[in-house]
């Protein structure tokens, strides 16, 4: 295996990481703000209020998220398993 194809495999990991978790990401970010200017709106100053939100928030977006989640995974390790296997198109 070249050094091209290690930084190939890397780069395309990453993407596969931004890929699964981004969305989730971006919801907690979206309520977490939604939640800090409602705080900020009422001066409501409750712990849990910020954090109780984003967590319901975020086991919502992984269940719906996960077919997504998945698939993207397994076509991950799809192109992983042909390029040890050899028959990829950088595998061989």
């Amino acid at each position: 295996m070249t050094p091209v194809e290690v930084v190939d495999i890397g780069r395309d990991a990453i993407w596969v990481l931004l890929k699964v978790a981004g969305p989730v990401m971006l919801i907690a970010l979206g309520v977490g703000l939604l939640v800090s200017l409602f705080q900020a709106l009422t001066q409501m100053q409750e712990m849990t209020l910020a954090f109780v939100p984003k967590i319901i928030a975020i086991f919502i977006a992984l269940i719906v998220l996960s077919p997504y989640m998945i698939g993207e995974l397994t076509g991950f390790m799809d192109q992983i398993s042909l390029r040890i296997a050899g028959l990829g198109p950088n595998g061989g």
